[in-house]
């Protein structure tokens, strides 16, 4: 008992030791030699090719190539965003829109939060992590800007560790000064500045105090380590992206760059390219003081799966006692339309406005936006200017519709006379459409007019599908009443008496309010036009709206309410011409007639 005791107190005092000499010597010893390494001039080491770096580029004066490098870190298993964040020193980031900080290992960006945007509709959830450190998994992704190039002695890499004057916070009134020296004399001077809303500006200066002339590449790369979890539509591009001088847009899919692990474009001396989501985008910009760079898109699944959009400048000599001067540039954010044409125009990046997909109809898509968002700016809804956009072309398009229902109201005062003629015609089909035909030209007739107000809305339709789908104005954009997010699937279902049933549907009985009234006055619509005498015909204008209700469930509620407007505004648009034509309203006898039909079924 008594040894046990002795024990027991023995290995309570050897603990109470071992956290002693943690707490009260060696953190502290640690902790002061990451501020010795943040303080002290950063001396490079002299670099060693990374595994699995591949060899292209420009040629060095030693005959060897310059390379940008490619990812090696292994995933740390169960690190947190936190702690790979608390492991290296860092520069903080704060600006109107963007909370972060800079890697000093690499002066990488790979800590970027968006503060103007929430992963849900609700201000307090999350703010969007864009940026996050190689080392926390999956979800990892940075961007940065080094040197590649042999006998120009240790080059600014991912490995650097720059030095910073203690106390600075990256701010659009205050850019960061980070300098490096390598044992030839080189020393690597590199201020980042940034502005209010995403874009970053990286003017580095190498000057060569050495006793030797050295040859080296610029390089920028932005790399991830995964892909958006839920797969694109068909209607938006997902992926790596530039527009590079003659071989222009570069769109890149996922699946493409993993088939084929390397996309290469010309040389060129102008132009970006970078990775874009939905919403979010990074970009980089090569200086133009530079002759020409090659830009690459790259995927490898050897070790660590990567996603790598990278660019790597032609060499540049720098002679004993001189310094050559370099600016980039980096975007990192939201893809907001005013932002990125903005760059386009005060920076002259050129194409700029491509990093945003309007799609085939983009003389459509475009001005829809601008004038949906100028109508925003009056009303304060983006639901409301949809429905003021939805007035305007219909207005636009009322010559093309009032001459269609004219037509249509024509053909409903001689559907006697056309009865008449399959009955007398009726083993002729040829003599009957020759006689239609006559009737048609006589009454002045387009039995095709009716179609063209719907073959000129199709893109209409996708184009506001577009803007709705692609633009980040319309994320979490509220309505009224329950609809909080234009970009969003209307959120009820009929099926759970509208959120009255606690139950989780699934995706395809998500049929909300919105798809039921389009549904209605789509069926009013195809109603109020005459029964085919077609039963096939009849059996497709019956399922159609339902077919449809579901179908559209799934859209943007900001397009089934345009399409539900737009119906309304059609009923009331052919009913007004139908009567002043003097053509009976077909609406009540039809409705009569499916009842009738279902009831004898």
């Amino acid at each position: 008992m008594e040894n046990s005791r002795n024990f027991l107190i023995a290995m309570a005092l050897s603990i109470a030791v071992l956290v002693g000499w943690q707490f009260l010597v060696i953190n502290p010893r640690m902790e002061a030699e990451r501020l010795a390494a943040q303080d002290a001039p950063a001396t490079l080491q002299t670099p060693t090719t990374p595994a699995g770096t591949e060899q292209q580029g420009a040629v060095s004066p030693a005959g060897r190539e310059s390379v940008v490098p490619t990812t090696q870190t292994p995933e740390v298993s169960g690190q947190t965003r936190e702690a790979a964040l608390a492991a290296s020193p860092r520069v903080a980031i704060d600006t109107p829109s963007l909370s972060g900080s800079i890697n000093l290992q690499g002066a990488r960006l790979d800590d970027l939060r968006l503060k103007n945007y929430h992963e849900t509709v609700d201000d307090s959830s999350p703010t969007i992590v864009l940026l996050s450190p190689e080392t926390i998994g999956a979800n990892a992704y940075f961007m940065e800007f080094g040197y590649s190039g042999q006998g120009a002695g240790a080059l600014p890499g991912p490995s650097t560790l720059w030095q910073a004057e203690g106390g600075q916070t990256l701010t659009p009134q205050t850019p960061v000064t980070l300098k490096a020296t390598n044992e030839a004399g080189v020393t690597f001077t590199r201020r980042i500045s940034v502005d209010d809303q995403s874009m970053f500006t990286v003017d580095d200066s190498v000057r060569n105090d050495g006793a030797a002339a050295v040859t080296l590449s610029p390089y920028g790369r932005t790399v991830r380590f995964s892909k958006p979890e839920h797969a694109a539509a068909f209607v938006i591009f997902e992926g790596l992206i530039g527009n590079l001088g003659e071989d222009g847009l570069q769109e890149v899919t996922y699946k493409k760059i993993e088939d084929e692990a390397r996309v290469s474009p010309a040389k060129t001396s102008i132009g970006w390219l970078g990775i874009t989501d939905k919403y979010w985008a990074t970009a980089l910009v090569p200086s133009t003081g530079i002759a020409s760079f090659q830009p690459n898109f790259r995927y490898s699944a050897d070790g660590r799966a990567f996603y790598q959009s990278d660019y790597l400048a032609d060499p540049i000599t720098i002679q004993p006692g001189a310094a050559i001067d370099t600016t980039t540039r980096a975007f990192a954010g939201a893809k907001v339309v005013d932002t990125i044409n903005g760059y386009q125009e005060t920076l002259g990046i050129a194409h700029f406005g491509q990093l945003i997909d309007w799609g085939w109809f983009y003389f459509i898509t475009e001005p829809m936006f601008h004038y949906i968002d100028w109508l925003y700016r009056f009303t304060g809804n983006f639901g409301v200017a949809i429905l003021i956009v939805t007035v305007t072309l219909k207005l636009l398009f009322f010559p093309l519709a009032s001459k269609s229902y004219r037509s249509m109201a024509r053909m409903k005062t001689v559907q006697p006379k056309i009865a008449e003629l399959r009955e007398k015609y009726a083993d002729d089909r040829t003599k009957q459409q020759q006689e239609m035909m006559r009737i048609y030209k006589e009454e002045k007739i387009n039995p095709a007019a009716g179609c063209w107000p719907v073959l000129v809305q199709i893109p209409v339709f996708f184009a506001l599908y577009k803007v709705l789908y692609v633009t980040i104005e319309m994320r979490h954009a509220p309505f009224f009443g329950w609809i909080q997010d234009l970009a969003a699937p209307d959120p009820t279902s009929v099926f759970n008496l509208f959120g009255l049933i606690p139950i989780t549907l699934p995706h395809l009985l998500m049929v909300g309010i919105w798809p039921i009234l389009m549904g209605i006055t789509m069926f009013i619509q195809m109603k109020l036009n005459p029964t085919p005498p077609d039963p096939a015909q009849q059996m497709i204008f019956t399922w159609m709206p339902i077919i449809f209700t579901f179908m559209l469930a799934s859209f943007p509620a900001g397009l089934v309410i345009y399409w539900t407007w737009n119906n309304t505004l059609s009923i009331t648009q052919q009913t007004v011409i139908m009567k002043r034509h003097g053509a009976k309203i077909e609406l009540w006898d039809n409705l009569r007639d499916t009842f009738r039909r279902k009831k004898a079924s």
